[in-house]
């Protein structure tokens, strides 16, 4: 199981997600990090584990009220060695945009309609797809469920009802994906509480996960990254 700690992005400062009531985002303020300065939550991260990758939602730019692609900018300069996957929303595709090696789009299904997601394809692959649900419900273009063709080789289960709730991940649906979907790799997004989740998402079929609030708390510690956080084979 590899372990990528999310980031939350609003109005400049890190906030604690929960169930997709974004209005409600407030700034971070946890056992593991007080500030809610992305600098010094990366650092925080990086004291538990050795990360090399990490998720990034801007959430302004997911609800258009602005972006923080400066301070985005700034962070990938800080941390030229770690991978960053960055979920600006809507993102249509400039063939003269020049992502930074180390940075990865994610192209949220909840910021695409079906007249928008042709556009998908022009990335060729080269980005995450996060299908997002409410709790049951997909959010945003119904075709990017149903058409596999859209769908690049990692792709984020991501069931917001769940983030920040102390729930657990939604095990039936991501088993299910797996179960139909054998030669992608989807990762799982969305009340991870513990090691026990990590060890039964690892047993559904599942070798990447999304973790903030359990990092945060401490209910994930080091020693569980060490024998649950290996990568997956290539």
């Amino acid at each position: 199981m590899k372990i990528i700690p999310v980031i939350d992005l609003k109005d400049g400062a890190v906030v604690h997600a929960k169930q997709g009531n974004r209005e409600h985002y407030q700034p971070i303020n946890t056992d593991l990090c007080k500030s809610s300065d992305i600098f010094q939550v990366i650092e925080a991260f990086l004291s538990i584990h050795e990360f090399d990758t990490f998720y990034i939602a801007d959430l302004n730019a997911i609800t258009d009220q602005g972006d923080h692609d400066h301070l985005i900018a700034e962070v990938l300069t800080c941390f030229p060695k770690i991978t960053f996957w960055i979920d600006k929303g809507y993102q249509k595709y400039d063939e003269d945009m020049q992502l930074p090696r180390k940075a990865l789009p994610v192209l949220g299904s909840e910021s695409y309609r079906n007249e928008t997601i042709s556009e998908i394809k022009a990335y060729k692959n080269n980005f995450i797809l996060s299908l997002d649900y409410s709790n049951s419900d997909g959010l945003g273009a119904e075709s990017l469920f149903s058409d596999s063709t859209f769908w690049p080789e990692n792709i984020i289960i991501m069931t917001l009802g769940r983030v920040g709730s102390n729930q657990g991940p939604d095990l039936d649906k991501l088993t299910e994906f797996c179960r139909q979907y054998p030669n992608k790799n989807f990762i799982a997004a969305g009340g991870i509480r513990n090691k026990q989740d990590l060890t039964a998402l690892s047993e559904a079929g599942i070798h990447q996960a999304l973790v903030a609030s359990a990092l945060h708390s401490g209910a994930i510690k080091t020693k569980d990254i060490e024998t649950t956080g290996k990568k997956i084979p290539r």
